[in-house]
């Protein structure tokens, strides 16, 4: 008998659980070394496409191709390591290899054969040196308004940027390496990467908050003139108009929400990673510089409060909007309500009219119908005589008018009651 879990049924999931912890493992770094990062935006589609490239560039070098759906695959490429890691809206490619400061290999897997899966939204140059000189010395190509620096792993190393775009379009990040421990400078490469790419794609959601703004100040605009027309507006014509135009407004804005609700929830969630990388570095200032959380809480901040503002803005409108419509509706259906209740008592009317005017065509319906039948019984007295005896006509038509006038008035009743029953049913 089998011992342990494995006699056990395993989850679907259970794979792929246990692995995802194992997906994105720290790697052993050592300076000097140059590291390259693409990030590019890929949908869906895109990501699949991605992954057929990379396995249609592992297969021209001979090397392991990624599984159908895997996430993230390495191997070993023109003297470095590359690393490709698929994410629900970008992919990114890493290559890191042996050098140090200054010109990039000729040799690089993002040549001219390289199929980028879609636009290049960061592009990053990451340096680990080991150097004992004076910081101030080492960053003299650097933008002094925008640096940052910091020391982390306890002083044991230094990182710096000034998070601009070198001549070749790379954003350069800087790492010293003053003691690192064989651990240490890996987590530190890693985590600088993933932290230029979230700051990145956080701050999307900026052009997409400015690009509603205009839009959200139109329709409240709107709202508070339609807010005036509601306290002066009388009459159904008019506070349906208004209604329709409230409707409209609400569309508008729900349409603009439902834009802009990935985007703002990506920006929040890039945002947070971009912070919980910052705080697992534990870096601690240089003096005379700023460092890597204040400059980015100084540059990140607003924008993230920009998209916050948007987003809430597009919540209370709506709500407001919500209400308006509520109210108006209510006088509406009010409104209609009275409409109908006068069309009702109209009906009522023209029913009591049209039981008048059937009781007056019953009373003479039974009078021509009585007419013609004390008539024929006249024409049967005068030829009684045909059959042996002889009636009066004109006694015999006397006679016949009262029994036949209320047969015929028992009869029309009679009819009427069982169609009013039948309509009863």
């Amino acid at each position: 008998m089998r011992e342990g879990p494995r006699r056990f049924e395993d989850h679907p999931l259970r794979s792929a659980v246990l692995n995802e912890i194992h997906a994105r493992p720290f790697h052993m770094m050592e300076a000097p070394r140059i590291v390259l990062n693409y990030a590019f935006m890929t949908d869906a589609g895109h990501a699949g496409a991605a992954r057929d490239r990379l396995a249609a560039l592992c297969a021209r070098n001979g090397l392991p191709q990624p599984a159908a759906e895997a996430r993230h695959h390495v191997v070993d490429l023109c003297g470095g390591t590359l690393r490709w890691e698929s994410h629900a809206e970008f992919t990114t490619y890493s290559w890191d290899v042996r050098g140090s400061v200054g010109a990039l290999p000729a040799d690089t897997p993002f040549g001219e054969a390289f199929e980028a899966p879609g636009p290049l939204m960061v592009a990053v140059r990451l340096d680990l040196v080991s150097d004992e000189r004076p910081v101030a010395d080492m960053l003299a190509s650097y933008d002094p308004g925008s640096l940052a620096v910091s020391e982390v792993a306890g002083g044991r190393g230094v990182i710096a940027s000034d998070f601009r775009e070198d001549g070749d379009g790379y954003t350069r990040l800087l790492v010293i390496d003053r003691g690192f421990e064989p651990q240490e400078a890996g987590p530190v490469v890693q985590r600088l990467l993933e932290l230029e790419t979230y700051r990145t794609l956080a701050l999307l959601g900026l052009p997409e908050a400015q690009r509603l703004q205009p839009e959200i100040r139109r329709i409240e605009t709107q709202l508070v003139a339609n807010t005036a027309r509601f306290r002066s507006s009388e009459g159904f014509e008019a506070n349906r108009r208004l209604l329709d135009d409230l409707t409209a407004l609400a569309g508008e804005l729900e349409a603009g929400a439902a834009e802009s609700a990935f985007r703002f929830g990506a920006s929040r969630a890039y945002s947070e990673i971009t912070h919980l990388r910052l705080n697992a570095m534990s870096e601690r200032p240089t003096p005379g510089y700023s460092s890597f959380t204040a400059y980015l809480a100084r540059r990140m901040a607003p924008a993230m409060r920009t998209c916050q503002t948007v987003e809430s803005r597009q919540q209370d409108l709506s709500r407001k909007l919500a209400r308006a419509a509520a109210l108006l509706r209510a006088r509406v259906d009010v409104e209609l309500s009275q409409q109908n209740r006068a069309l009702l008592d109209s009906m009522n009317r023209r029913a009591r009219l049209q039981l008048r005017l059937q009781q007056t065509v019953e009373g003479l319906s039974v009078a021509a119908i009585s007419y013609y039948i004390v008539g024929l019984i006249g024409y049967l007295a005068k030829g009684s005589s045909v059959v042996g005896f002889e009636l009066d006509p004109t006694h015999a038509t006397a006679f016949a008018v009262i029994p036949v006038a209320l047969f015929v008035w028992f009869l029309v009743r009679r009819i009427r009651s069982r169609h009013d029953d039948g309509h009863g049913d």
